[in-house]
């Protein structure tokens, strides 16, 4: 019967941080001894994001690999292994079935044979899931604001805007004139080829392709 632990920081920059390898595997290695284990082997997943699934990791799926029944796995906190409910659940189901222990020091110890330690598991595993939403949905709302605000958020350069010095997008005066002319003539029927001719011969570089993406894209 072995003992494993794993650790992980998804950034270079959490390496010298608060939750640093070092200071997650001296955790473990204290947690491991007042328990009466001693750790064989750390597996430690560098600058990857708690949103991919544990078998997709490359220590992840390491360890995974290596594991026998009567095995334990200690890993310092919930969000260091899981970052999605569904992705923990499932690793424990597949634990609990190979006769596996893991081990959580946040949640208080093992948590595949406690139904309490269980119990606050699934619930912890679901607040962890919630709050990468509540991210994702605050990143989503500060490009919109920004969008709004005509900020360049990286990416091809739409049409009619250069960059500015201070990164907003700014008005090319000339290529706003051929957008203007292009839904003029897109609004008398003219194709798309059709466009793309006259507004070429305004000196103008577009394709029909080009044309079909002003026609297409939020009016800004």
């Amino acid at each position: 019967m072995a003992v494993y632990s794993y650790t992980r920081v998804s950034t270079d920059r959490q390496a010298d941080e608060g939750e640093s390898l070092g200071a997650q595997q001296r955790r473990v290695e204290g947690y491991a001894m007042m328990n009466g284990m001693t750790v064989d082997r750390h597996f430690v997943e560098r600058g990857v994001s708690g949103s991919v699934p544990v078998s997709e990791r490359q220590e992840g799926a390491a360890l995974l690999a290596t594991l026998k029944p009567g095995d334990t796995v200690i890993t310092p906190k919930l969000d260091r292994m899981f970052r999605s409910a569904r992705d923990a659940l499932n690793v424990l189901h597949q634990l609990r079935e190979m006769g596996v222990s893991l081990h959580m020091i946040d949640l208080g110890g093992d948590v595949t044979g406690n139904g309490i330690a269980k119990m606050v598991f699934t619930i912890l595993s679901a607040v962890a899931e919630a709050e990468r939403d509540r991210i994702r949905e605050r990143i989503s709302d500060v490009k919109k604001d920004q969008k709004a605000r005509k900020r360049y958020l990286g990416g091809k350069v739409p049409f009619g805007y250069r960059v500015g010095e201070q990164g907003d997008l700014v008005e090319h005066e000339a290529e706003q004139e051929a957008v203007s002319l292009i839904r003029t003539l897109k609004a008398e029927g003219k194709s798309l080829r059709g466009i793309a001719e006259a507004v070429q011969e305004t000196g103008i570089s577009i394709s029909h392709v080009g044309v079909k993406e002003i026609l297409t894209r939020d009016v800004v």
